[in-house]
C-alpha cells in the first residue's frame, strides 16, 4: 500500500502494519522496521501492543457472562466480586458493572500499580485499590476514562470463569476466533515478530506495562489481521460468541461525553457517525506504540492500524480517512482547529490547579484565553513525558483548544462543574 509507506516516511514512523477487512476480503500491508536497534522488518504478521483496544475484548467477555445469565449489568460489582473495594465504603457497595463498562465508577482510574508478574497480580491489585482508589464523584454521575475500572472487570471475569484473565480471554475469544497472532504476555510475544515501542526515536524501556492492568490494555499484542477477526464479530458474524442483543448493547449509546465535538460511548466501544453512518471502535496507546481500530457495519468494513513510535496523530488520521473514503465514500471528520481571533479573555474562575494520578494542570487566565502548564506524574513521568506550558483559546462553551498544534493536532479540554474539574478524557479535580 503506497499510502502507508508515504505517510510513515512523512511522520517519522519507524514501523507500521495495517489490515482491512472489507466484506469477505482481507487486505494487508506493512512498512518499516519493528525495532530501530535490531532492524527487524515489519510484516503483516508482526504483533504490536494494542493498548486500550483490549478494553473491547474485556467488555465482550463481560457480555458473554450477561448472555449466560451470570451477570446483570446494573447489579453492584461486589455481588460477583466480593473482594472489590475502593476507599469510599459507600461507593464500594454501589458501583455497578455497567458503570465500570462506561467509565462512570467515579474513582481514580489511572492507578498503574505493578503487583507482579504472577497469576495473583489481579488479586493484589484489587487489594491495592481498596486502600488507594479515592472517589472524585458519586458512582454513575461523571465520565472519566478508567483503566482501573477495566482491571476490576478483568478480575470479575477471571473469578466467575475460574481462571486467570489471560486464560479466559484465550479460551473464550482468541481461540474461537482463530486469532493465531496474539500474545498476552512477554514470554508469548517473543515467539512472534514483535514490535518495540519508540519514544523520540529511541527504543522505549520497559517494553511492557504491569500485568495488573492487562484487562485495560497493558499487555496484549496482536497482528492487525486478528483485530479484523475480532471486528467481524460485530458484523452479525459472531452469534456463537456474542448474542445479537449483546452486540446491540455494546454498540448503542450509553452516554454522551463533554467537549467539542461531543464523544459518545457504548459498552466498551467509542461510537462515531460518519456522514450519518454508524461506526465504532477504540484507540490504544502504550509506551511508544499505538493502534487505531474501527468497524463500519453498513459497509462490512473493519480497519486496524498499528504503529511503533507513532507520536503523531496525523499518521493515523490520514491513513484511516483515506482507507474509509476509498472503500465506502464516507468522510471521517477532521479534528477541531482553533477559531480565528480575536479571542476572549479566560475566565478567572477557571484558574487554579487540577490533579489526577497521571498529572497536574496549572491554569492561568490571560487576556486571550487560558495558559495551561501540564506536569506529568506516575507512569506518564516514567514514560518520558515532559512538562509543557501551552496557550488555549475558547472553542465553544467551556471547551478550549490549543492555539498551536502539538504532534499534528490541536488538543482540547473542557472545564466541568463551573471550575470543579478539568476534563481531557480524564477528570482532574481542582485542588
Amino acid at each position: 500500500m503506497e499510502r502507508l509507506h508515504e505517510l510513515a516516511a512523512r511522520y517519522d514512523v519507524p514501523g507500521a502494519a495495517v489490515a482491512i477487512g472489507h466484506g469477505d476480503e482481507l487486505i494487508e500491508a506493512a512498512t518499516g522496521v519493528l525495532n530501530l536497534e535490531t532492524g527487524v522488518e515489519a510484516t503483516p504478521e508482526s504483533v504490536f501492543q494494542i493498548g486500550s483496544v483490549t478494553k473491547v475484548w474485556t467488555a465482550a467477555l463481560v457480555m458473554q457472562l450477561v448472555d449466560e445469565g451470570l451477570v446483570v449489568l446494573d447489579e453492584p460489582v461486589r455481588r460477583y466480586l466480593p473482594a472489590f473495594a475502593v476507599v469510599d465504603a459507600e461507593a464500594s457497595e454501589s458501583v455497578t458493572v455497567r458503570q465500570l463498562l462506561t467509565h462512570t465508577g467515579g474513582f481514580d482510574g489511572d492507578l498503574f500499580e505493578d503487583t507482579g508478574r504472577g497469576d495473583e497480580a489481579l488479586d493484589r491489585y484489587l487489594a491495592y485499590l481498596g486502600d488507594n482508589a479515592t472517589q472524585f464523584a458519586p458512582p454513575g454521575e461523571l465520565y472519566s476514562y478508567s483503566n482501573s475500572g477495566f482491571a476490576v472487570l478483568g478480575a470479575l471475569v477471571a473469578r466467575l470463569r475460574g481462571g486467570t484473565y489471560e486464560s479466559v480471554l484465550r479460551d473464550r475469544l482468541i481461540e474461537p476466533l482463530g486469532a493465531r497472532h496474539m500474545a498476552l504476555l512477554a514470554e508469548e510475544a517473543i515467539l512472534f515478530r514483535a514490535a518495540a515501542g519508540h519514544v523520540r526515536g529511541e527504543v522505549a524501556r520497559p517494553w511492557q506495562m504491569p500485568r495488573s492492568l492487562a484487562a485495560a490494555g497493558a499487555t496484549a499484542c496482536a497482528a492487525p489481521r486478528d483485530l479484523v477477526r475480532f471486528g467481524r464479530l460485530f458484523l452479525n458474524e459472531g452469534e456463537r460468541l456474542l448474542s445479537p442483543g449483546a452486540v446491540a448493547a455494546m454498540t448503542s449509546q450509553q452516554l454522551a461525553l463533554p467537549g467539542v465535538p461531543a464523544g459518545r460511548r457504548g459498552l466498551g466501544f467509542e461510537l462515531f457517525a460518519w456522514d450519518g453512518q454508524a461506526a465504532y471502535g477504540h484507540d490504544g496507546d502504550t509506551i511508544g506504540q499505538a493502534t487505531v481500530w474501527r468497524v463500519v457495519p453498513s459497509h462490512r468494513l473493519v480497519v486496524a492500524i498499528s504503529a511503533t513510535g507513532a507520536g503523531s496523530a496525523g499518521f493515523f488520521d490520514e491513513l484511516l480517512a483515506g482507507i474509509v473514503h476509498d472503500l465506502t465514500g464516507l468522510t471521517v471528520p477532521g479534528r477541531p482547529v482553533p477559531p480565528a481571533g480575536p479571542h476572549e479573555p479566560g475566565p478567572a474562575r477557571f484558574a487554579g490547579r487540577y490533579e489526577f494520578p497521571l498529572g497536574s494542570y496549572e491554569i492561568v487566565a490571560t487576556g486571550d484565553g487560558l495558559e495551561v502548564t501540564a506536569t506529568p506524574r506516575g507512569l506518564a513521568a516514567e514514560a518520558g513525558e515532559s512538562r509543557t506550558t501551552r496557550r488555549y483559546v475558547l472553542l465553544s462553551g467551556t471547551t478550549y483548544i490549543s492555539a498551536e498544534p502539538f504532534q499534528d493536532r490541536h488538543d482540547t479540554f473542557t472545564i466541568v462543574g463551573d471550575g470543579q474539574y478539568f476534563y481531557g478524557g480524564r477528570l482532574a479535580r481542582r485542588v
